[in-house]
């Protein structure tokens, strides 16, 4: 069943107003974390909460803060990750617009614990609602007193800044939202120095993820050892899953990681739409290998959908069809990386448009026999030799979907056409 946690009031159609979302329990962990924890105190808690981020990589959330030199006489600084634009992920817009103050919240408890006094909110350039309820509920924190000067009597003081991105994929990359906040071209940065020790104006800086940091004000509530008795062993926790494509029932589903992949399409996305067959599903976002049918029985978690050969990634699971066509799928996934990549790395900047370019010739039956090794040697030389991700994330739809369908690709080169006729085409 559903466990709701982040999810509990999100039908509340006023949960987006500070009064509310106050008589709802908001700003009650604020309260304990300013007047009765430690900072060393906090961020125990939340290793001891097993808390993992939740924006893709999956990094232990204690431990990233801890990774910020305590004795620097640097300011710290606080990013929230709002920059959702994974293909498929929209569980940080819900958050967003549905329950603002839970974010802000956990912005504000993140903040504390490596002793930040200035903290910055990157939405996604075209998430508009989200942009205006999360303005809206920072004014609103601020009137309350929960922001500012000498909040609550404490002595410590917190401001926090909204940035609205500039609709750029590669601002989900950390250091690329870091030179984004900062006026530069959103470039990835070459890793070490890390952000912790040199990020923000070069001064220590935590970026953290929406769904990460609406955790925290429930972790700091009921305890670290009560958000570790929910999950898996190594997986902690509830995880917020984007289901889409070709299912009954697309949206947001907040489960306990390690619940069945089979779980969450046939229980509660419905099963597969008109009750054709399952082809594969995309478990973790675009950029992750694809999972067949006989893999359904696959545990959401991080380390069992990885042991499976794929990532959890974003938690954004792309549901297709028999009569869907990879070789139109791949060529879909790459026209975006194509698209966005930020042309830093000359691998990722020249690789990805060869990609797309081959992949539309066989797709559009032009294709050559000596396509498909070429397209993986590409695929090969772009993985690991780009400064950030988006390399490994452009190569990854066509080295799985070459894996698992090669005979699409040598039909679509041998007979000029299509081997299944999808009616759901783009054109």
């Amino acid at each position: 069943m559903q466990k709701h946690v982040l999810f509990e009031n999100i039908n509340d159609p006023k949960l987006h107003n500070i009064d509310r979302a106050i008589e709802l329990g908001a700003y009650k962990a604020w309260e304990k974390v300013l007047k009765s924890i430690k900072r060393e105190e906090l961020v125990q808690m939340v290793k001891d909460s097993g808390l993992r981020g939740r924006g893709g990589a999956g990094f232990p959330t204690g431990l990233k803060w801890s990774f910020v030199p305590v004795a620097s006489p640097k300011p710290k600084y606080l990013c929230c990750n709002a920059d959702e634009s994974e293909p498929g992920t929209c569980k940080d817009r819900v958050l967003m617009e549905c329950d603002p103050h839970s974010v802000i919240e956990g912005v504000m408890i993140a903040a504390f614990a490596i002793d930040c006094h200035t903290s910055f909110f990157y939405v996604r350039g075209e998430y508009d609602l989200s942009m205006r309820r999360i303005e809206k509920a920072i004014d609103e924190a601020y009137k309350k007193g929960y922001l500012g000067k000498n909040i609550l009597g404490t002595g410590y003081d917190l401001e926090m800044i909204l940035h609205r991105g500039g609709g750029a994929y590669i601002c989900g990359e950390e250091t690329a939202l870091l030179s984004s906040l900062e006026g530069e071209k959103g470039l990835s940065r070459i890793k070490p120095p890390f952000p912790a020790v040199s990020g923000l104006y070069a001064c220590p800086t935590v970026v953290n993820n929406v769904e990460t940091l609406a955790n925290l004000p429930r972790i700091v509530i009921n305890g670290g050892q009560w958000y570790a008795s929910m999950g898996t062993e190594k997986s902690k926790g509830t995880r917020i899953f984007s289901v889409s494509g070709h299912v009954k029932k697309p949206g947001n589903y907040e489960l306990e990681l390690g619940t069945p992949l089979r779980t969450l399409i046939y229980d509660y996305a419905g099963g597969i739409l008109d009750d054709k067959k399952l082809k594969c599903v995309i478990p973790g976002g675009s950029s992750v290998p694809v999972l067949m049918p006989d893999q359904l029985d696959t545990p959401l978690d991080f380390e069992s959908v990885q042991a499976a050969g794929s990532m959890l990634g974003s938690g954004a699971v792309i549901v297709m069809n028999e009569d869907t066509c990879m070789v139109w799928v791949a060529e879909i996934l790459a026209h975006f990386y194509m698209h966005e990549s930020c042309g830093k790395c000359t691998p990722c900047r020249q690789g990805t448009g060869w990609l797309y370019e081959i992949i539309h010739r066989i797709e559009h039956g032009q294709g050559r026999a000596q396509d498909l090794d070429t397209l993986l040697d590409l695929a090969k030389n772009i993985e690991g030799n780009t400064i950030c991700a988006l390399g490994d994330a452009a190569a990854t739809p066509v080295i799985s979907t070459i894996k698992q369908f090669r005979n699409e690709y040598e039909y679509h080169i041998e007979h000029k056409k299509c081997l299944v006729k999808s009616d759901f085409r783009l054109r």
